[in-house]
């Protein structure tokens, strides 16, 4: 039941609180991924030591590919780990 102060909206509210995605590697200009910058790439994978995907980063398909394959070489000098509990 309604009390008197109770304010009541037919539809939900809309918050724009969605930021708009954009691609970190050419908003800065960067060309090549360094591999054997770990903490750089730290960033880009989440706790368990997995790559996140564009739709959670923004970063274009261009510049996932060179992430995901600086990625894989650094796992593969042991600079990163493949697999990990609470990485970050």
């Amino acid at each position: 039941m309604a009390q008197k102060g109770d304010i009541r909206y037919l539809n939900p509210i809309q918050i724009d609180t969605q930021r708009n995605k954009y691609c970190r590697f050419q908003k800065a200009g960067i060309k090549y991924i360094d591999y054997k910058d770990a903490n750089y790439l730290l960033m880009l994978c989440n706790e368990q030591g997995k790559i996140l995907p564009r739709r959670i980063t923004g970063t274009s398909m261009k510049y996932q590919r060179k992430v995901s394959q600086a990625i894989k070489k650094a796992r593969h000098l042991a600079l990163m780990p493949y697999v990990a509990d609470l990485l970050k």
